[in-house]
């Protein structure tokens, strides 16, 4: 069928407004940028394919098919094609952009035409040239395809947006076949394999790849045989569930089944086997009756045995209630035991104040001792002195050896202060840090001086103040190698538990079986502490009760090693954090 300029333009201009043959929504991309002529050679069209590119070449000028022969002022020094954004140099000649670029990126650039020195700063963009250049008449690029048109070259991409010669890909996307613009409607009604289409069965729309599937898997329509092989004609693909339990064909299972009738047969079977077996089916029900009946009655009888066990449920109901009002009893004796235990903390806290008190006037006593032991030492280097200048026994010596006596004296009870200070000290330091809920935090300052001290072998390891698992319960403390012990020496840090000896030792369950967790807290924002547990061993010494100030350490000697300490966030302010934990539920009251 032959189509006229008129009614080819015509059906473009639908298509152009959005809608197909079918007369469907669509969109088709005129302003698309020559989506054809990528398929062409460099020699027959050098343009770019690229649609962002315009209609410009990629490299040199334009290839056009120009009405006249341009002029030779319009053609580049360089690649001889007519000038496309012309540049100019210095010495006057021209140059496609492209080009002078190509040119400008050699070692020591000359102008191609007089050998001229190139400078990149000396050339500047001929605007006169370029619009001269854009008036130029030319042939429709698609003149290939039978396109008669001409036009400025300035008009030339306005034209390919509406030229019917001009190839474009599918507007539905889908396809990759390409066309003339006014090839489309003829593409759209009956070539294009992804065009629209309507099922003749149910009506339903769908591309035309998919239709063949469409039929033969989900058309609801579609008339399929019967799968038993039946007399009866075709049937619709949405009917065929409900003809299988007609099918005289198809295969069934009695309906007696569940009373024991174990007949399978065709469909059109079935009603002789019922009529001929009515009686075998009322026998099996029978039978099938008579075992619920016996089933009824032995459920009766362990119904009634149940209600015989009711009595004896209530009973124990009432013990638990009655087990549930000494736990409230219980309940309420602690919580006397918890005031009693917050009036001895207060008691402590009144003791602790008078310690401070005594303490303060200690320090007193011991400043004025250290006054007097600095004039105790005056006078000794003045006696010292006399005893020099004059030589042998003097009239002093009576004197010296008053002194003398005094100063023994004094140093005497300068000592006994000493020591009731240290353990003033060392009490006040224990009551004033110590924990009686089986939780110890231990601070370590000064880690790398420690760290130092250890590995020099002056101080191996630390030990921690003691800690309590109640105001009467057991005492213990934690021991620390900084440097490691055995196995991790060197390597690790060391941590142990230690049981000590303490004053309510007698009232206390032994040995020690209480589930210990020791634990290097993280001081970063992740918090990732590292811990470990044990259950202690009722067999080690460890865990027995002591008989000296404190029993074998037990613990852990590879608890971390020092790059993960020293690397990570566990130090801070040259200070470490110890954290050790006493499983405290269920110890007994002493």
């Amino acid at each position: 069928m032959r189509v006229s300029q008129a009614n080819v333009t015509g059906l473009i201009h639908v298509m152009s407004a959005g809608r197909n043959a079918d007369m469907r929504e669509l969109q088709i991309p005129l302003q698309h940028r020559s989506p054809s002529l990528a398929a062409l050679s460099l020699a027959q069209r050098p343009w770019p394919s690229d649609p962002d590119a315009g209609f410009l070449p990629q490299r040199g000028g334009f290839w056009d098919h120009f009405i006249a022969t341009p002029e030779p002022k319009y053609c580049c020094e360089a690649c001889r094609l007519v000038l496309c954004n012309p540049r100019q140099t210095e010495c006057g000649h021209r140059f496609c952009e492209t080009c002078i670029s190509e040119q400008l990126s050699k070692p020591n650039p000359v102008c191609p035409a007089d050998s001229e020195p190139l400078f990149k700063d000396k050339i500047f963009r001929d605007v006169c040239c370029h619009r001269e250049i854009m008036a130029l008449r030319v042939y429709c690029r698609s003149e290939k395809n039978g396109c008669k048109e001409q036009m400025s070259l300035q008009q030339v991409m306005d034209h390919l947006n509406v030229c019917l010669y001009f190839e474009v890909p599918c507007p539905l996307g889908k396809c990759k076949e390409k066309m003339m613009r006014k090839d489309i409607p003829e593409h759209l009604s009956w070539k294009c394999k992804h065009r629209e289409t309507t099922c003749e069965f149910c009506m339903h729309k769908m591309a035309m790849t998919e239709l063949q599937k469409h039929k033969e898997t989900v058309c609801p329509s579609f008339p399929v045989a019967c799968p038993n092989h039946c007399t009866s004609p075709s049937i619709l693909r949405s009917e065929l569930t409900s003809h299988q339990h007609e099918c005289p064909k198809a295969h069934v299972t009695c309906s007696f089944i569940r009373f024991g009738c174990n007949f399978k047969g065709l469909n059109q079977d079935m009603r002789d086997h019922e009529s001929s077996f009515a009686s075998e089916h009322l026998r099996l029900m029978a039978t099938r009756n008579t075992t619920l009946e016996a089933k009824v009655e032995d459920v009766k009888g362990e119904l009634l045995e149940r209600y015989k066990v009711l009595p004896g449920l209530s009973s124990r109901l009432s013990e638990t209630e009655s087990q549930y009002e000494e736990m409230r009893e219980n309940n309420r004796q602690l919580e006397q035991k918890l005031t009693t235990m917050q009036n001895l903390m207060s008691s402590h806290s009144e003791k602790l104040l008078e310690m401070e008190l005594e303490l303060r006037s200690l320090r007193t006593i011991r400043e004025e001792v250290e006054t007097l032991r600095g004039t105790v030492e005056s006078i000794r280097s003045r006696v010292a002195t006399l005893e020099g200048g004059r030589g042998g026994a003097n009239p002093a010596t009576h004197t010296l050896g008053s002194l003398e006596t005094q100063l023994s004296r004094q140093d005497d009870i300068l000592s006994v202060h000493e020591i009731r200070l240290a353990d003033m000290d060392l009490r006040f330091q224990v009551l004033e840090t110590a924990s009686f809920n089986g939780t110890l935090i231990w601070k370590i300052r000064d880690y790398k001086r420690r760290k130092q001290e250890a590995v020099a072998s002056k101080t191996l390891s630390l030990y921690s103040q003691p800690f309590y698992t109640g105001y009467f319960g057991y005492k213990m403390c934690a021991r620390v190698y900084l440097n490691g012990d055995g196995m991790g020496k060197g390597t690790h840090l060391s941590l142990f538990f230690v049981v000590m000896r303490g004053e309510y030792d007698a009232l206390l369950l032994w040995p020690f079986k209480q589930k210990v967790t020791l634990m290097l807290m993280d001081q970063g924002p992740a918090r990732k502490h590292l811990g470990d547990a044990f259950k202690p061993d009722p067999n080690s010494s460890s865990f027995r009760r002591p008989t000296a100030e404190m029993n074998i350490a037990s613990g852990c000697p590879l608890f971390v090693a020092q790059t993960v300490l020293e690397n990570g966030t566990y130090i801070k302010d040259d200070t470490i954090f110890i954290k050790v934990t006493v499983d405290t539920s269920d110890l007994p009251d002493p």
